[in-house]
């Protein structure tokens, strides 16, 4: 009998998912459609490049359906709503698509309205975001212009796509000043929710190590109420205030629209609740979520979206052959940290192991926790990867799912 496969979103997850599936099954075994509103795939560990003039807006960008295999169906319609009893997604044309299996990869949305007075007077003249293709491209010429002051980057709160994207921003901000000869007259401030530059102490006393080192201060349990542009202030909720000529801010974000019209899918947030080590939904058995979509303790990033598919796509073949599901899928989190001045370092972590020191993947290799000219050659390189390896669903040889342990030095106890 002819399953469909019904994926939501066609962005990295949804993409990879599909193709993966597309060389496991045949067409005439499975048949696989993949939805999303809009024709445009963006890469987007690329939006960072784009103030700082080192990436155009139109060399990140490819045609969504271009990146999906033969024999996969493409629809470009937004989604109204998934009725979980019924087994059946009402798109806004509507179409009603009946599934087998359901697979949510509709990723996280940006919600800067929820933020008091972000979209208000300000709003792309001192307050900017890089987090999507008309942001970064405005932020561009912001960046052009601005001859000294006080540049803010604000992270809002978390969750939030590629949490070290707004640390990149700041260290290559220091060193764009520099490059252009003003970083003497630009005070540069990284005001962020945590207690700390990052989520995991080793590497928040490396990253917050490299903000003293750049000249950056760091304001730490900053949780952004309000934001008055016109006057260059972010008020907190415990109402403290820091000042800004220009702000970069990441703001507030959540699941798909849809998700919160689909009774019984996501949470208060619109992220879809899963099994952390098997990504099926908690909602009902047929029904899995990859990516930034899915409720797991760990980053909303690309390299974490590549190794959730390895398994997921195993789990859907499982499920739909009658066969107990794996449940091995560990958090395994890397992230090359852009520092500027052609070096980044590389972190590797799991929902068990923080980023530690060391060489990944294994004892030879990329060196951890540590700025490198080699790991900024690998951040540039990973856009090339992404296009022709990562997205058609190839696998890598020698780099898996799992977090490697060997190459990595533990601290004392």
């Amino acid at each position: 009998m002819r399953q469909r496969i019904v994926i939501l979103g066609a962005g990295t997850g949804g993409t990879l998912v599909a193709n993966r599936l597309r060389r496991l099954y045949p067409e005439d075994a499975a048949e696989i459609v993949v939805v999303d509103q809009d024709d445009e795939h963006v890469y987007q560990p690329g939006l960072l490049f784009v103030p700082f003039g080192l990436a155009e807006p139109g060399e990140i960008v490819r045609p969504r359906r271009r990146q999906l295999h033969r024999g996969i169906v493409f629809r470009q319609t937004p989604i109204d709503r998934v009725d979980l009893g019924a087994e059946q997604v009402h798109l806004e044309d509507g179409t009603v698509l009946g599934y087998d299996v359901l697979v949510v990869a509709t990723g996280s949305v940006l919600l800067p309205q929820e933020t008091e007075g972000l979209t208000g007077l300000g709003w792309m003249d001192t307050v900017f975001t890089f987090y999507s293709p008309q942001g970064a491209a405005a932020l561009h010429g912001a960046l052009e212009r601005f001859e000294g002051g006080r540049l803010v980057v604000n992270v809002v709160d978390m969750p939030i796509k590629c949490p070290v994207a707004p640390l990149e921003f700041a260290f290559l901000a220091d060193w764009y000043f520099r490059r252009r000869g003003i970083r003497d007259r630009v005070e540069l401030i990284y005001v962020t929710p945590l207690d700390a530059a990052f989520t995991k102490p080793v590497a928040a006393r490396t990253l917050s190590g490299l903000l003293a080192e750049k000249g950056i201060e760091l304001v730490t349990e900053f949780n952004t109420g309000s934001v008055e542009g016109s006057a260059g202030r972010l008020i907190s909720y415990d109402e403290r205030e820091v000042g800004f000529d220009l702000a970069v801010v990441v703001p507030l974000h959540g699941g798909a629209e849809y998700v919160g019209r689909s009774p019984g899918l996501g949470d208060e947030l619109g992220f879809v609740a899963v099994d952390q080590h098997t990504l099926q939904a908690a909602a009902a058995p047929n029904v899995f979520a990859i990516g930034d979509a899915a409720g797991v303790p760990t980053s909303k990033a690309g390299s974490v979206t590549h190794f959730e598919g390895e398994i997921l796509v195993d789990n859907i073949g499982r499920f739909l052959a009658g066969r107990p599901l794996d449940a091995s899928f560990d958090g395994h989190t890397n992230c090359f940290i852009e520092t500027g001045f052609g070096k980044a370092l590389l972190i590797d972590f799991n929902y068990d192991t923080e980023p530690l020191p060391g060489h990944y993947p294994a004892a030879v290799g990329l060196p951890l926790l540590k700025q490198s000219r080699l790991n900024h050659l690998g951040k540039l390189m990973f856009q090339w990867f992404y296009w022709h390896g990562l997205l058609p669903g190839h696998d890598i040889p020698g780099v898996g799912a799992a977090m490697p342990i060997h190459g990595k030095t533990r601290p004392p106890a």
